[in-house]
């Protein structure tokens, strides 16, 4: 199911002005903090009318300023998570999980909403917890709780309004794996707000970025990532690229060894058995050039591969995208360097990437 946004409205001092597409999976609204990215979504959700603009779900359309049409809310069929999770303190998980089956359109009771409540139970790894109130629940127990009860209300389009902000680092690794699962066995469109790359990266199909309530790039989220073009908008230390990999074995020394179509890549135990198909984001920051293969260096990961461009900065940097194999690397060098190494498009290089660089919260699911 196709999600098309297009919106006009004006605030003091800030005018959101975007059209945008999003297919089926999970498309992610990146930019920096006021850029509009909650417009947009409570636009979508119908909790603010636009100027002018257009919002259609597939065959339904949501808001449409010309034509006087505007969908309230609860006629939207759409699920809502906030930062916080805003669940009824007085009710129970499995009471909270309900509330939504009892308030959506046509839902009844019956075997068939106890079936999908224990799959979204199980997806979720709640079924510990349903008997307890929200009081005694962890920060990303509840978020997963919240989750949840958004998708029992039979939702046509899933908000994912910064989930994971309020958040410590523990428990969002806790929580990102079940995301994961839902984008995976639900197929539920779902439109994710974040300003945070690691989570956009691990979980996103599609990526939408935003500047200043402009569109500045949108598309697959593994080509927005290595596109030099986009790397100002998403961040320099932002800037990297995906590489999908198979688990092919765990090796006796913690390591783990990867099958990807740059070539073998060893990264510290990723706790997946073997054959699991993997998203890693490599940050162009870590990644190493050299003109010949380098020998007696501890990195263990050199990959061979051809600079496709160059792309130089404001700054005294620069950013060379790589064909490795097919698959596209990135790597922030300065000018300097390029200049030394002679870097033109076509050249042979060695791209020098150390184990212990690519962070656990950079490995996910591929989807």
């Amino acid at each position: 199911m196709r999600l098309q946004v297009a919106l006009r409205h004006r605030f003091a001092g800030f005018t959101l002005d975007l059209a945008f597409e999003a297919p089926a999976g999970i498309t992610a609204l990146f930019g920096r903090s006021g850029s509009g990215k909650t417009t947009v979504i409570n636009a979508v959700a119908g909790l603010m009318r636009p100027d002018e603009g257009k919002v259609r779900l597939g065959e339904v359309t949501l808001t449409d300023t010309a034509a006087g049409v505007n969908l309230p809310p609860h006629r939207r069929r759409i699920g809502y998570v906030f930062q916080d999770a805003r669940l009824f303190p007085h009710l129970t998980v499995r009471q909270n999980l309900l509330y939504g089956r009892w308030f959506a359109p046509g839902a009844k009771e019956g075997r068939a909403e106890a079936t999908s409540l224990d799959r979204i139970v199980d997806l979720l790894g709640i079924a510990p917890l349903l008997a307890r109130r929200p009081g005694a629940l962890s920060g990303g127990e509840r978020q997963r709780v919240a989750i949840g009860r958004a998708i029992l209300s039979n939702p046509r389009l899933l908000l994912l309004d910064e989930p994971l902000a309020a958040l410590d680092e523990a428990r969002k690794a806790e929580i990102l794996p079940y995301l994961e699962r839902l984008r995976d066995e639900l197929q539920l469109p779902i439109l994710y707000v974040s300003h945070a790359m690691a989570e956009v990266a691990r979980l996103a199909d599609t990526m939408v970025l935003i500047e200043a309530g402009r569109l500045t790039a949108a598309g697959p989220t593994a080509e927005i990532l290595s596109d030099p073009a986009a790397a100002q908008g998403l961040g320099l230390r932002e800037a990297g690229a995906l590489l999908t990999a198979r688990v092919a074995a765990q090796e006796a020394d913690g390591l783990t060894r990867l099958d990807s179509p740059a070539g073998p890549v060893w990264l510290p135990r990723v706790a997946a058995p073997e054959g699991t198909m993997l998203r890693i984001r490599i940050l162009a920051q870590d990644v190493m050039l050299a003109t010949t293969r380098p020998e007696g260096i501890s990195a263990l990961n050199i990959l061979p591969a051809t600079v496709r461009d160059i792309r130089q900065g404001d700054g005294p940097g620069a950013l060379v995208r790589l064909d490795a194999g097919g698959a596209v690397i990135l790597a922030r060098v300065t000018r300097r360097s390029a200049l030394t190494l002679g870097l033109t498009p076509g050249m042979p290089v060695f791209a020098v990437l150390k184990a212990v660089s690519v962070a656990q919260e950079n490995v996910g699911g591929k989807g």
